[in-house]
Protein backbone atom coordinates (compact mmCIF):
# COMPACT_ATOMS: atom_id res chain seq x y z
CA UNK A 1 0.00 0.00 0.00
CA UNK A 2 1.23 3.08 -1.00
CA UNK A 3 0.59 6.11 1.18
CA UNK A 4 1.24 9.80 0.32
CA UNK A 5 2.85 12.55 2.77
CA UNK A 6 4.13 16.55 2.20
CA UNK A 7 7.63 16.19 2.00
CA UNK A 8 10.25 17.64 4.19
CA UNK A 9 13.36 19.52 4.02
CA UNK A 10 15.27 16.45 5.52
CA UNK A 11 13.64 13.50 2.21
CA UNK A 12 15.65 16.11 -0.45
CA UNK A 13 18.41 13.16 -0.82
CA UNK A 14 16.39 10.30 -1.45
CA UNK A 15 13.81 12.60 -3.53
CA UNK A 16 16.94 13.55 -5.41
CA UNK A 17 18.36 10.27 -5.69
CA UNK A 18 15.13 8.75 -6.88
CA UNK A 19 14.59 11.55 -9.50
CA UNK A 20 17.98 10.73 -10.78
CA UNK A 21 17.10 7.05 -11.20
CA UNK A 22 14.16 8.38 -13.14
CA UNK A 23 15.23 10.28 -15.74
CA UNK A 24 17.99 8.42 -16.64
CA UNK A 25 15.65 6.51 -19.27
CA UNK A 26 14.73 10.36 -20.37
CA UNK A 27 18.35 11.20 -20.79
CA UNK A 28 18.48 8.08 -22.81
CA UNK A 29 16.13 8.95 -25.11
CA UNK A 30 16.83 12.27 -25.60
CA UNK A 31 20.37 11.60 -25.97
CA UNK A 32 21.07 14.47 -22.85
CA UNK A 33 22.65 13.64 -20.01
CA UNK A 34 22.09 17.29 -18.63
CA UNK A 35 18.87 17.71 -18.27
CA UNK A 36 17.57 19.75 -15.62
CA UNK A 37 16.18 16.67 -13.27
CA UNK A 38 19.70 15.22 -13.22
CA UNK A 39 21.93 18.37 -12.34
CA UNK A 40 19.54 19.60 -9.77
CA UNK A 41 21.56 20.26 -7.03
CA UNK A 42 20.47 18.77 -3.10
CA UNK A 43 20.33 22.28 -2.11
CA UNK A 44 17.35 23.28 -4.69
CA UNK A 45 15.30 20.34 -4.08
CA UNK A 46 15.67 21.57 -0.12
CA UNK A 47 14.33 24.78 -1.22
CA UNK A 48 12.06 23.86 -3.41
CA UNK A 49 10.14 21.49 -0.44
CA UNK A 50 10.31 24.53 1.59
CA UNK A 51 8.73 26.86 -0.90
CA UNK A 52 6.81 24.77 -3.45
CA UNK A 53 4.06 21.98 -2.71
CA UNK A 54 6.12 18.60 -3.05
CA UNK A 55 4.67 15.41 -2.13
CA UNK A 56 5.96 11.93 -2.03
CA UNK A 57 4.60 8.49 -2.59
CA UNK A 58 5.91 5.69 0.39
CA UNK A 59 6.38 2.07 -0.10
CA UNK A 60 7.00 1.32 3.40
CA UNK A 61 9.52 3.22 4.85
CA UNK A 62 10.97 4.04 1.23
CA UNK A 63 10.30 7.01 -0.81
CA UNK A 64 9.29 5.43 -4.01
CA UNK A 65 7.52 8.66 -5.83
CA UNK A 66 7.41 12.58 -5.87
CA UNK A 67 5.71 15.48 -7.22
CA UNK A 68 5.69 19.45 -6.81
CA UNK A 69 3.62 22.12 -8.01
CA UNK A 70 3.08 25.52 -7.28
CA UNK A 71 0.99 28.54 -7.88
CA UNK A 72 0.60 30.83 -10.72
CA UNK A 73 -2.04 33.66 -10.97
CA UNK A 74 -4.99 30.43 -11.21
CA UNK A 75 -2.68 27.80 -12.54
CA UNK A 76 -1.40 25.02 -10.56
CA UNK A 77 2.01 24.55 -12.21
CA UNK A 78 2.84 20.68 -11.67
CA UNK A 79 6.49 19.38 -12.50
CA UNK A 80 9.07 16.78 -11.71
CA UNK A 81 6.18 13.85 -11.37
CA UNK A 82 9.13 10.97 -10.44
CA UNK A 83 8.49 7.20 -9.45
CA UNK A 84 11.14 4.27 -8.83
CA UNK A 85 11.53 2.78 -11.98
CA UNK A 86 10.81 -0.43 -9.80
CA UNK A 87 7.49 0.76 -8.97
CA UNK A 88 6.52 2.09 -12.49
CA UNK A 89 3.42 0.63 -13.75
CA UNK A 90 1.70 0.34 -10.75
CA UNK A 91 -0.45 2.88 -9.73
CA UNK A 92 2.01 5.20 -8.04
CA UNK A 93 2.30 8.58 -10.51
CA UNK A 94 -1.53 8.04 -10.76
CA UNK A 95 -1.81 8.75 -7.49
CA UNK A 96 0.54 11.15 -6.91
CA UNK A 97 -0.75 13.05 -10.11
CA UNK A 98 -4.33 13.11 -8.76
CA UNK A 99 -2.91 13.94 -4.81
CA UNK A 100 -1.08 17.31 -6.10
CA UNK A 101 -4.18 18.17 -7.97
CA UNK A 102 -6.83 17.80 -4.92
CA UNK A 103 -3.86 20.21 -2.65
CA UNK A 104 -3.56 22.56 -5.28
CA UNK A 105 -7.33 22.56 -6.92
CA UNK A 106 -9.12 24.70 -4.70
CA UNK A 107 -7.22 27.88 -5.42
CA UNK A 108 -6.93 27.00 -9.31
CA UNK A 109 -8.73 27.00 -12.55
CA UNK A 110 -6.79 24.46 -13.96
CA UNK A 111 -3.43 22.46 -13.87
CA UNK A 112 -0.46 22.80 -16.44
CA UNK A 113 2.48 20.30 -17.10
CA UNK A 114 4.96 19.43 -19.77
CA UNK A 115 7.16 16.47 -20.94
CA UNK A 116 9.12 15.84 -24.04
CA UNK A 117 7.55 15.06 -27.41
CA UNK A 118 9.20 11.77 -27.19
CA UNK A 119 7.88 10.28 -23.60
CA UNK A 120 5.13 8.12 -24.54
CA UNK A 121 4.62 6.79 -21.55
CA UNK A 122 4.08 9.97 -19.74
CA UNK A 123 1.87 11.44 -22.47
CA UNK A 124 -0.89 8.71 -22.43
CA UNK A 125 -0.90 8.96 -18.41
CA UNK A 126 -1.49 12.64 -18.96
CA UNK A 127 -4.07 12.18 -21.81
CA UNK A 128 -5.71 8.93 -19.47
CA UNK A 129 -6.37 11.70 -16.30
CA UNK A 130 -7.62 14.37 -18.73
CA UNK A 131 -4.66 16.58 -19.82
CA UNK A 132 -5.03 17.67 -22.94
CA UNK A 133 -2.09 19.28 -25.20
CA UNK A 134 -1.88 23.40 -25.73
CA UNK A 135 1.03 23.96 -27.27
CA UNK A 136 4.48 22.51 -28.47
CA UNK A 137 7.70 24.23 -27.82
CA UNK A 138 11.20 23.30 -29.58
CA UNK A 139 13.99 23.71 -26.88
CA UNK A 140 16.66 21.78 -28.93
CA UNK A 141 17.47 20.00 -32.05
CA UNK A 142 16.62 16.81 -30.14
CA UNK A 143 13.36 18.35 -27.82
CA UNK A 144 10.18 19.48 -28.01
CA UNK A 145 8.39 20.19 -25.01
CA UNK A 146 4.07 18.94 -24.74
CA UNK A 147 2.38 21.69 -22.87
CA UNK A 148 -0.59 20.39 -21.33
CA UNK A 149 -3.62 21.50 -19.67
CA UNK A 150 -6.28 19.88 -17.71
CA UNK A 151 -9.49 22.07 -15.74
CA UNK A 152 -9.68 21.82 -12.24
Amino acid sequence: MTRIERAVPEDAGEILTLQRAAYVSEAQLYGDPFIGPLVESLDRMRATIATATVLKALGGDRIVGAVRGQLADRAGIIGRLVVAPDQQGRGVGTALLRAIERELGAEVDAFDLFTGHLSEGNLRLYRRLGYRETRRERVHDHLTLVHMRKPA
